[in-house]
């Protein structure tokens, strides 16, 4: 039955792909055809030839958060000095509202200790990139979107820490400064680095327009990530993997643009295509590595935690939006912070959960809520882009 229900949702996954109309939601349906598999053959998302599945989410969060870095430039966040209320405002919301609400619901509830955990963490963590997309199908502020989401992450390394130990610190133990590394690791340094790559891509500096350049340094980059595998991790503070990840996409990402170009003539948005892909694909297996050593907590608490992760979702919308509005933001503008309010860096919200708190059942939450908002986004965009504020 199992085998059956993964046949059918990979099925329908691909037939959305390809409707205009439900493209949005295909990645919900292939997150759901994922889960569907763990549940039903949990060893395939255990080991294999030996090596432990679970060792690799890390490196694919870190590559998902590198493609988040190469949407991003510093131009988006100078942008806080020339409009800075709209992102206060929003800032202030993102890590008032959900984390507070996260707390609220865990007591609402009753979730066990680690599971509760996890619904503090998604609260607690900064807006994810797909709160971009979300704002401009819905014609929000897409540049305040960007900025908000570009200072909460920048912010998070201090915020996610402090916000966890204050209020998950009575459900799990709490190391402030391991999980302030952990988060420079997995978020900061790969989207630093997506930074750069963002400048050797689209900036259009004279230095990267030379073949020459280009190759010296995307030679250097990767030869930088093989010298940094060599350097023993006590060394480097907690930051090797990420440094590995961030100097290898660098260096694959920029001659990868070399051959599109300069060989083979392709178009010049290929990585704006291929990234998201990369990361969803990610994201999918993720969240089966997660529901495989999960799956019978998942049976007994699935539902209340959709639930849960539902109010969370919805109540970040409608408190991010009002909260907005009683600080004299405009409708645009109240919008789009309740969007960035209301989705969170769920992959972020994953690692920390496996990596720094070592607890499977602690990343349920965020797996959950990151498919979700996803639908939930989407909605509300439609919805918004039909009704243009009167203002």
């Amino acid at each position: 039955m199992g085998t059956v229900l993964v046949i059918l949702l990979v099925a329908a996954a691909v037939l959305m792909t390809r409707h205009r109309a439900l493209k949005s939601y295909a990645f919900t349906v292939w997150v759901f055809a994922f889960v569907a598999a763990a549940l039903a053959h949990p060893s395939l998302f255990g080991t294999w030839f030996g090596f432990d599945l679970k060792y690799l989410i890390v490196p694919l969060i870190q590559i998902i958060m590198f493609g988040m870095g190469t949407t991003l430039s510093v131009a988006d966040f100078a942008r806080v000095l020339a409009v800075p209320w709209p992102v206060v405002v929003g800032m202030v919301a993102q890590y008032l509202v959900m984390p507070l609400v996260g707390f609220g619901l865990t007591l609402l509830f009753g979730f066990e200790p680690e599971i509760a955990a996890g619904v503090v963490l998604i609260g607690s963590a900064p807006g994810g990139v797909a709160s971009n997309v979300i704002n401009y199908l819905a014609r929000s502020n897409v540049a305040l979107s960007v900025t908000m989401t570009a200072t909460s992450t920048l912010v998070s390394p201090l915020m996610t820490p402090l916000l966890m130990k204050l209020l998950a610190g009575r459900y799990i133990s709490i190391s402030f400064v391991k999980m302030m590394v952990d988060i420079f690791n997995m978020i900061i340094v790969p989207v630093l680095a997506g930074l750069i790559a963002n400048r050797m891509l689209y900036g259009g500096g004279s230095f990267f327009v030379r073949l020459r350049h280009m190759v010296l340094f995307c030679a250097g980059c990767v030869g930088a990530a093989v010298c940094t595998t060599m350097i023993p991790a006590d060394l480097l503070g907690g930051l090797k993997s990420g440094l590995v990840v961030g100097f290898a996409m660098v260096g694959v990402v920029g001659l990868t643009k070399v051959l599109i170009d300069r060989v083979f003539r392709g178009p010049g948005n290929w990585m704006d295509r291929a990234l998201p892909v990369v990361s969803m694909a990610a994201i999918c297996l993720i969240i089966g590595v997660i529901t495989a050593r999960s799956s019978e907590d998942l049976k007994r608490v699935g539902l209340a935690l959709l639930a849960a992760s539902m109010m969370h979702n919805v109540f970040g919308y409608m408190l991010g939006y009002w909260f907005a509005r009683a600080l004299r933001l405009s409708v645009i503008d109240a919008r789009t912070v309740a969007v960035e309010v209301g989705m969170q860096n769920g992959g972020m919200a994953t690692g920390i959960a496996m990596n720094t708190l070592g607890s499977a059942k602690a990343a349920l939450a965020p797996a959950i809520f990151g498919p979700w908002q996803n639908v939930s986004g989407s909605i509300l965009a439609t919805y918004w882009r039909r009704r243009p504020p009167r203002e």
